[in-house]
């Protein structure tokens, strides 16, 4: 549209009560962090007037009409010529959130046979107990009662993707972009062989690229950074666990219905069930518990907790990790353990959150 900026409201995968708001910049792309704190410390000492250089005629606002079906367009463009849905069953769960309406359009379009829950928002009920983060909450059961080869769940803001397979099992954000890599890299479709997640990614997804040949970069959590590392090292695709997933051949920032279409792709592609695809990858015993903090203080500086991460560490030896951060988002500590088996990594991670509680849950207030 040539226009300076955009401006997304979004809670992201969040309650509604986070709405936020996310910049883009005229190139596409989020803006940078020193950017934002920049904008930040000016409407917060109230000299955001500072930035107008003169008298602006403010206040008028034009509808873009064709606004969906431009995306919709955009979208299907994600999807190979030389492939088909025709008779495709997929069930979808947008979440009562960004992709309600465009989503359905664009699979159907295609030729799927498409089934839709939470498509009924009403403001509150975005991301309530639907979408990528509740795929247990009855995608999963929906899969299997109708047969359909895949489930695609979607967060409020349509960024993320999950995907359950056709026996109802939910796939890891780092499972879906193996198997799309793999399926792009066996038709030479994949010009760098880089793959970027997060430190948040499996212990199994680095094991799965270093089976596959790829090239393994870890950047830092939140999906602005594995863009960013990804066009300084030239990588063509990346993501997060959490279900971002970046096609810079396609798009300047992650996509829910792209990476949907990049997999029902490999699918069709490789002709084998989704549940069959997901065993390219191994996924570790993984446990994330996330803690209620009054404050955010530098975790190192924090004896009890720094104790209970040491101890678990030593526990765990070469058979896990363990990572602790805050949320960028909400008042959260979050604590994620990855171990040999389900009862000790889910011990050890009670262990480091019942420390984090201990020293800073709200409980202390």
């Amino acid at each position: 549209m040539r226009v300076d900026a955009g401006i997304v409201i979004s809670a992201s995968h969040n309650p509604f009560q986070d709405n936020g708001i996310k910049i883009f910049s005229s190139d596409g792309y989020k803006l940078p962090d020193d950017k934002e704190d920049e904008l930040e410390k000016l409407i917060l000492e109230g000299n955001l007037d500072d930035l107008l250089p003169g008298p602006w005629d403010m206040g008028r606002a034009r509808r873009i009409e064709d606004a969906r079906g431009r995306y919709i367009v955009f979208a299907k463009n994600a999807f190979p010529r030389d492939l088909s849905m025709e008779g495709l069953k997929i069930v979808l769960d947008v979440g009562n959130g960004a992709t309600y309406k465009a989503a359905p359009a664009a699979f159907f379009e295609l030729g799927a046979d498409v089934t839709t829950i939470n498509n009924e928002p009403d403001g509150l009920n975005i991301n309530l107990n639907c979408g990528s983060q509740h795929t247990d909450k009855g995608l999963e059961a929906m899969v299997k009662e109708s047969g359909a080869a895949v489930g695609l769940a979607f967060d409020g803001d349509g960024d993320r993707l999950i995907a359950v397979d056709e026996k109802g099992n939910t796939l890891t954000g780092d499972q879906v972009l193996i198997i799309i890599a793999n399926s792009l890299k066996r038709i030479g479709q994949l010009s760098s062989n880089i793959l970027v997640t997060t430190v948040m990614s499996n212990i199994g997804f680095k094991l799965a690229c270093k089976k596959y040949g790829f090239t393994h970069h870890a950047a830092k959590v939140g999906d602005r950074y594995v863009l960013e590392d990804m066009l300084q090292l030239g990588a063509r695709l990346g993501g997060e666990d959490s279900g971002h997933t970046i096609f810079l051949d396609h798009h300047t920032t992650g996509d829910g219905i792209v990476t949907a279409m990049q997999l029902i792709a490999a699918i069709l592609r490789e002709d084998k069930p989704l549940s069959e695809l997901a065993q390219q990858m191994e996924v570790f015993p993984q446990e994330l518990i996330n803690v209620e903090v009054q404050s955010k203080p530098v975790i190192e500086t924090l004896d009890g907790v720094t104790q209970a991460i040491s101890r678990a560490e030593h526990e765990l030896g070469e058979e896990g990790r363990v990572l602790v951060r805050y949320s960028g988002t909400q008042n959260l500590c979050r604590v994620m353990v990855e171990g040999p088996t389900k009862e000790k990594t889910k011990d050890l991670c009670e262990m480091i959150a019942y420390a984090i509680e201990k020293t800073i849950g709200t409980s202390k207030e």
